[in-house]
């Protein structure tokens, strides 16, 4: 089966990403959500990213984004970045509250469904750079697991755009794959 076809049937995958393997569900179902939370050992109400196929998409989901983060999605992603971004419409409410997590992964093919996207490890645990090292009970749960060979097993950083379109102003909330001087550059413009 392809990762479309799992997910549309409300099945829980392992993916390489960009920067580790993850694990993921879409984003709307509930029951294949709460599969992939009790895998991970994670907390109910615990934020986690929504993965789109490409910025348009990412753009057409979340329509009441302001101009200024539009553009910052845009310049950033795709990336190893995980932007959160203001969610006045509690979109994806599964995902989080009046911040919702962006990622956009290269080569994601999950059928145009916005996917809940969490790390492949479990709650605290290490992040993993290769197949083999995502938590067996993870990897015995999931209906499909794609080798996509060694990554380069930094997480992303996570930004807080949430101020970003009424002042300009951001935060990283985690340090990863991409640093603060390389974020700085790339918001200038936007």
């Amino acid at each position: 089966m392809t990762l479309a076809e799992v997910i549309a049937a409300g099945g829980v995958a392992v993916i390489g990403t960009d920067t580790v393997y993850g694990v993921c569900a879409d984003a709307l179902d509930e029951a294949a959500v709460e599969r992939l939370l009790a895998l991970k050992g994670r907390p109910d109400g615990k934020p986690a990213a929504v993965a789109f196929e490409s910025v348009s998409a990412a753009l057409a989901a979340l329509p009441e984004l302001g101009d200024r983060v539009r553009a910052a999605l845009g310049d950033l992603l795709p990336g190893p970045l995980t932007l959160l971004v203001p969610n006045p419409a509690r979109r994806f409410p599964l995902a989080g509250g009046e911040l919702l997590g962006i990622r956009v992964v290269d080569g994601l093919d999950a059928g145009g469904r916005a996917l809940l996207l969490s790390s492949a490890n479990l709650a605290g645990g290490a992040e993993a750079r290769r197949l083999e090292d995502v938590e067996p009970a993870i990897l015995a749960g999931a209906d499909l697991a794609l080798d996509a060979g060694e990554l380069p097993g930094t997480p992303s950083t996570i930004v807080d755009l949430g101020a970003f379109e009424e002042d300009g102003s951001w935060r990283i909330v985690r340090e990863g794959a991409v640093t603060a001087g390389e974020l700085h550059l790339a918001l200038l413009g936007s």
